[in-house]
C-alpha cells in the first residue's frame, strides 16, 4: 500500500464530499481569523466546496475542545481545524490556558478517532504571534493557518490510504 506523496496530500484531498470544521477564538482575533481565512483559502484550494467548511467561534483558546468535539461527533464532519493564540503574560495563566488547550484538542482528536489539529500558537509576544499567524502577502512569516489545513488535508488522505475502501473503521 503506497501512502500519498507530498505533492498528493499538500493539495488535493481525496475524500468526496468532505466537510471540515473550523473552531476559532475570539481572543486575539485579529490574528485568529486571518489564520481561519487562510485555512479556508487552502481548504477551497484542496478540493473542498465553501459550504462544506463549517466555522464556529469561541471566547478563548481553552473553550476550543468542547466545540471542537461537537464538531468531530458529527458523522458529516472529517476532521477540525482549532484557531487560538496565547500570549506569555506576567503570571503563569498563558501555560495553563495553552495546556488545556492542547491536552484537550489532543483527547477529542483520540476520542473521536478523528483529525483535530492543534492551530494555537503559544508565544512570548504578540509580534512572534504575528510572525507565526499572518500569511508573507500581510506581515507575517509562517501561516499557521494555511500549514494546519495542508496539515488536516494530508491527514485525511493518509487515513483514507490506511483505511482503504474495505478496512473497517475500528482496526
Amino acid at each position: 500500500m503506497a501512502l500519498p506523496t507530498e505533492a498528493q496530500h499538500t493539495r488535493a484531498l481525496a475524500r468526496a464530499g468532505a466537510r471540515v470544521a473550523v473552531v476559532t477564538s475570539r481572543f486575539h482575533a485579529d490574528l485568529t481569523s486571518a489564520m481561519a481565512a487562510s485555512a479556508r483559502r487552502e481548504l477551497l484550494a484542496s478540493g473542498l466546496e465553501d459550504n462544506d467548511i463549517l466555522d464556529a467561534e469561541v471566547p478563548g483558546s481553552f473553550e476550543l475542545p468542547l466545540v471542537a468535539r461537537r464538531f468531530a461527533r458529527r458523522e458529516d464532519v472529517a476532521g477540525v481545524l482549532c484557531f487560538g493564540v496565547v500570549v506569555k503574560g506576567e503570571t503563569t495563566h498563558d501555560q495553563h490556558v495553552a495546556t488545556g488547550a492542547t491536552q484537550g484538542i489532543q483527547r477529542v482528536m483520540l476520542e473521536t478517532d478523528k483529525p483535530v489539529l492543534l492551530g494555537v500558537l503559544t508565544t512570548n509576544t504578540l509580534e512572534e504571534a504575528r510572525a507565526r499567524a499572518l500569511p508573507p502577502e500581510e506581515g507575517g512569516v509562517h501561516d499557521k493557518g494555511r500549514e494546519c489545513a495542508q496539515a488536516l488535508v494530508q491527514l485525511l488522505n493518509t487515513l483514507d490510504t490506511i483505511d482503504g475502501p474495505n478496512v473497517p473503521a475500528e482496526i
